[in-house]
């Protein structure tokens, strides 16, 4: 995700949702960390900016936060990860995390951890958008979001340049499994069930979760995931995750151990390094390294050690909306003679374009140009993924819930308002109930109410002003993207 949809994402939060009234502080509550105080929050009790892991030393694995000695007044958000872009406050101390619940005592009520998008290079959850009042109070759940190092602090890949760097191509992860460790040993004091964890994430935050499904030292941390989305058929090459760090040090002018020490903002002003593989801004996600991360997650098949999680898939109809809106260059004076041209790049696969404008206007002559790019890119770049995961679950008969929202012709990101319950406009109150609903069943029972995938049948709930359940929706674009092999990009 680009540094401008991470704002627009931000800017959306701040206007979708009302201002959070503080109240009273609360009681302190006692665990296994230390005692913390939080405040009152639209009814429910909120924890900002709990400490899970020290400041990381750089490029190197995360390490647990001693239990504190004194009180910890966890009432405002803490620093988000270092990243390009104008976000602030940022700091390499980042290993925060938020929590909300109905009440501290001995519920065991399910929890849900959210983990943000952003590519892996950009994102935060300290912002309102994602805030979890609504839905703890909703659904009568512990509701927790993580922040963790991104980018080159978080998945640069160093090993087979300096052998001082072993785990650094995938410490972003090893930061999320040590916040799922902390919720392990500490959530029942604040009235959450540790056997009953639920994570789920959008775009980068989704992809996060898959990567997480094919990680040893995650294994037992969580029990159902929902990505909304994001997909991660398959992780980074270790070679050419070696090329992405190589480029990365010669825009520093640095070797490893250099870079471990240079001032931060060189960093992120270095993450304008061309990718050797891509092309554009080097590309930082979970690497293949063998070790943390032993197998790809979807490829060439779902991952049997994490078959008995329960899965929520979820995409939107309209993705690629939010890449490109009508302002966008590609878009302005787009027509039937520089389609093919302008769109065939940002399909992401290879495939000839002119054939692909061809075959979508013989199956809908009613089509514009602009509805087409956004139809196509959508299916080549965003969903292919996630129909990918959705095959391979149920291939293995494992249970995968699959969603479109199709809700006011949904772009990405236009489902996180929704999930938390932080919309702006009345008027989208009740898919938004829907939607928490659905995900709420699913934290509590692993059935989010409709059927699960299957071959052929790929059962898919459509979320809309009449939500239902259809059998293989957009089979035309499906079948069409089919003929072609999706590489994962990044890989």
């Amino acid at each position: 995700m680009s540094v401008a949809e991470i704002s627009r994402r931000a800017a959306l939060g701040l206007l979708a949702a009302a201002p959070a009234i503080l109240h009273a502080r609360t009681g302190a509550v006692a665990a296994p960390a230390g005692r913390f105080t939080g405040v009152s929050e639209a009814g429910v009790h909120a924890f900002k900016g709990i400490r899970y892991g020290l400041k990381p030393e750089r490029f190197q694995p995360p390490t647990a936060a001693p239990t504190s000695g004194e009180t910890v007044r966890a009432e405002s958000f803490a620093p988000s990860a270092p990243q390009a872009g104008k976000l602030t406050p940022t700091s390499e101390d980042c290993l925060f995390l938020n929590l909300w619940t109905p009440s501290a005592d001995a519920a065991r009520r399910p929890v849900l951890v959210y983990f943000h998008g952003g590519a892996y290079s950009g994102g935060t959850v300290a912002e309102a958008q994602v805030e979890g009042a609504q839905l703890a109070s909703r659904g009568d759940v512990v509701v927790v979001t993580v922040n963790h190092r991104l980018n080159a602090l978080g998945y640069l890949y160093l090993a087979r340049l300096d052998p001082r760097f072993p785990t650094s191509g995938n410490n972003g992860q090893l930061d999320l499994i040590l916040a799922l460790q902390w919720v392990q040993s500490n959530i029942s004091a604040f009235g959450g069930d540790p056997a009953n964890v639920t994570v789920f994430g959008q775009s980068g935050g989704g992809a996060k979760i898959a990567t997480l499904l094919s990680m040893p030292r995650a294994r037992g941390l969580f029990h159902k995931g929902l990505t909304m989305s994001g997909q991660q058929v398959t992780a980074s090459g270790p070679l050419n995750a070696t090329r992405r760090a190589q480029a990365f040090l010669d825009r520093l002018n640095a070797t490893p151990a250099e870079a471990a020490r240079l001032p931060v903002e060189l960093l992120t002003e270095a993450l304008a390094a061309t990718d050797p593989v891509l092309g554009g801004g080097v590309y930082f996600g979970p690497v293949l390294d063998m070790e943390a991360l032993p197998r790809h997650p979807f490829y060439p098949d779902a991952d049997a050690a994490g078959l008995g999680i329960p899965l929520m898939l979820g995409n939107t109809v309209a993705e690629t909306r939010a890449f490109f809106p009508p302002s966008h260059p590609k878009l302005q004076g787009l027509n039937w003679d520089n389609l093919a041209q302008r769109m065939g790049p940002e399909l992401r696969i290879d495939i000839k374009p002119e054939w692909v404008v061809q075959q979508f206007r013989a199956h809908d002559p009613s089509l514009t140009p602009e509805q087409l790019f956004i139809r196509a890119t959508t299916t080549g770049r965003s969903w292919r993924g996630q129909l990918i995961e959705a095959e391979e679950r149920a291939a293995a008969s494992a249970p995968a819930f699959v969603y479109q929202l199709d809700y006011r012709n949904a772009a990405h990101m236009d489902d996180i308002p929704l999930m938390f319950g932080t919309f702006g406009d009345p008027a989208d109150r009740s898919m938004s109930e829907r939607m928490m609903d659905a995900l709420l069943r699913f934290a509590r029972t692993g059935n989010p109410g409709w059927p699960a995938y299957t071959l052929p049948g790929r059962e898919t709930m459509i979320f809309d002003a009449e939500s239902r359940v259809e059998q293989n929706p957009r089979a035309f674009e499906r079948e069409l993207f089919a003929r072609v092999p999706y590489i994962q990009p990044g890989s």
